[in-house]
């Protein structure tokens, strides 16, 4: 089943391009253009001075590479082969394979991109420290975890109501660009905006990596508990449904599209 894993997670990353170089070039270039538009938004609104004090391209950083891992996994489980596709033809395939490889497919490609732009940036730019790497990662799987999470009830939806879930899975990721706070910190919100976005695993994510991240910057509004139980709950419910939707699924379903 490993094997099988491995080949299907070769297949998946290779999917967006044959030159597995430039399927990762495109996404450097896409977390890249995503750092800048951050950098120059903040400094024309002047919003530099509610940043933690620290290195300012490590704060916006911080909260877009998690923010990129998050919704790349949601796309890459929700978009993996179905009980109808081609591929489940073959014995050894199944579903669960599927889901795997698409997961940690989408992992692979974020984990490369990150770790080359942070080393391009620690020798071009400026050394970058990092307080409690360990921790920082940490939450970075997280917020991979529970983007599996939201993607896989996505995924074992999508086979009932494919244009409603497509519709609600564009609404996540597009609010995503606001609620998961990569903008902000938890600690600086009033209590009437925090209840606005606390209901969001990614941005208790996202403001726990920023207390790793940073020494001066300890996050009092946010639980990473939270995040991993939601995870936890929400892998629980997709699976359920998945196993139903997979005894009930049927080829004519996708001749009404």
């Amino acid at each position: 089943m490993a094997e099988i894993i491995f080949h299907a997670v070769v297949r998946s990353v290779r999917a967006g391009h044959n030159n597995a170089f430039i399927a990762l070039g495109k996404n450097m270039m896409q977390v890249v253009v995503f750092v800048m538009v951050f950098y120059l938004m903040f400094t024309v609104l002047g919003l530099r001075g509610g940043a933690i004090r620290g290195d300012f391209l490590l704060y916006i950083m911080s909260g877009v590479f998690l923010f990129m891992v998050h919704i790349k996994a949601v796309g890459a489980v929700m978009g993996a082969e179905g009980p109808n596709s081609a591929m489940m033809k073959h014995a050894p395939m199944n579903t669960i394979i599927a889901l795997l490889a698409a997961a940690i497919g989408s992992l692979y490609s974020q984990l490369l991109t990150l770790f080359i732009i942070l080393f391009g940036y620690h020798v071009a730019v400026t050394p970058v420290f990092i307080d409690n790497p360990g921790g920082a990662f940490a939450m970075l799987m997280l917020s991979w975890f529970t983007g599996c999470s939201v993607g896989l009830v996505f995924f074992a939806m999508k086979p009932w109501l494919p244009t409603l879930v497509g519709i609600m899975s564009t609404v996540y990721q597009r609010a995503n660009m606001i609620a998961s706070g990569k903008m902000f910190v938890a600690n600086s919100l009033p209590p009437f905006m925090l209840a606005m976005f606390d209901w969001n695993p990614l941005f208790h994510c996202i403001d726990q990596c920023r207390g790793f991240v940073f020494r001066n910057y300890y996050p009092r509004n946010s639980s990473w508990e939270y995040a991993f139980w939601v995870g936890i709950a929400l892998i629980m419910v997709g699976l359920m449904l998945e196993f139903y939707t997979r005894r009930q699924v049927s080829s004519s379903w996708y001749a009404r599209r």
